[in-house]
């Protein structure tokens, strides 16, 4: 067993490392320049790294926490070479997200204890891998020995019922539904009502996927919670809003405006796999006081991965996990 465990440790960081690729080689490459004929970290390199870490899409404000943090550390050592500068980074990026209290589960995929079913509600903007997302949980916790059931809750677009009827198949979980412009809500309770009477310990529940204004998008959602109440008192267990990865800084955005909207408690950061703009991960794990839980790094059903902070950022400066 812990021979399998190890395994399978390591098929997943090469997974990560896979994933991270491109926005490695970028960091890499504009950390070279930052640091071309210095012998030591000087204030030349460390306004050189602001600027690396800003464009690429770490965010102002964490750019200047992560500088803070290597200034105070270049002073305390007195002499740290820039051979040293990609271990200084990887271990003072580690120390500043471990500080942030959000961090989540250290199980993957695995339901914490309570009432069955456990409901999802998982809430974004069209064309962020939404229901792609939706669909791999269902196949990982389907794998973890639950019994899934997915609801069709974005009724307005028939390709979205289409999608997650695809990815249903592809997991082997059913899918409730209803016809074309039905309403989400009610969609929502009977996919409650059928998870009820067939002892499914999790609901995954898809919404539309348009950018309301922030009360158009409060009172929609606020009816498919309530609704869903009338079933699980406490439903949903989890908001979980998918945010596109490879659209940087506009991640950031999609981020603050669906979290003043709703009572999101979860954050999943999508397709990393194809771009350079995976330090915007950092930023987002950072500035929001909500765990960014889940990672997507490619196509495949297994592509997704619970976050964990410290092994992200190792792979993404090149550092072997211990």
């Amino acid at each position: 067993m812990g021979f399998f465990n190890k395994l399978f440790s390591k098929e997943k960081k090469q997974t990560l490392d896979n994933g991270l690729e491109r926005t490695k080689q970028g960091i890499f490459s504009k950390i070279t320049r930052a640091v071309a004929g210095k012998s030591k970290i000087d204030d030349d390199v460390l306004d050189n790294l602001e600027e690396v870490f800003i464009t690429s899409d770490v965010g102002v404000e964490t750019t200047l926490k992560i500088i803070d943090r290597i200034e105070k550390r270049v002073a305390r050592d007195k002499y740290v070479g820039s051979s040293e500068l990609n271990s200084l980074l990887c271990e003072e990026i580690c120390e500043l997200l471990a500080e942030n209290n959000n961090e989540s589960a250290d199980d993957d995929f695995m339901l914490p204890a309570g009432n069955r079913p456990h409901v999802i509600m998982v809430v974004g903007v069209n064309g962020v891998g939404k229901t792609t997302t939706i669909g791999k949980l269902a196949a990982q916790f389907k794998a973890a020995g639950n019994k899934v059931m997915l609801g069709a809750a974005d009724t307005f677009r028939a390709a979205a019922v289409e999608q997650l009827d695809i990815w249903g198949e592809r997991a082997g979980v059913p899918v409730v539904k209803q016809k074309l412009g039905s309403d989400p809500a009610a969609v929502a309770f009977d996919t409650l009502q059928s998870a009820k009477a067939n002892d499914v310990d999790v609901v995954i529940i898809d919404t539309a996927g348009r950018l309301h204004n922030k009360k158009g998008l409060m009172d929609e959602l606020s009816k498919i919670r309530n609704v869903m109440q009338k079933v699980v008192p406490d439903a949903p267990h989890e908001v979980l809003l998918v945010l596109d990865g490879s659209t940087g800084q506009n991640a950031f955005e999609q981020a603050k405006q669906f979290v003043a909207a709703t009572n999101v408690n979860e954050l999943a950061i999508t397709k990393l796999d194809g771009t350079a703009k995976g330090g915007v991960v950092i930023g987002i794990s950072d500035q929001f006081k909500i765990p960014v839980k889940y990672i997507g790094l490619g196509e495949g059903i297994n592509d997704l991965q619970v976050f964990h902070k410290k092994e992200f950022v190792e792979s993404l400066f090149g550092k072997e996990s211990r």
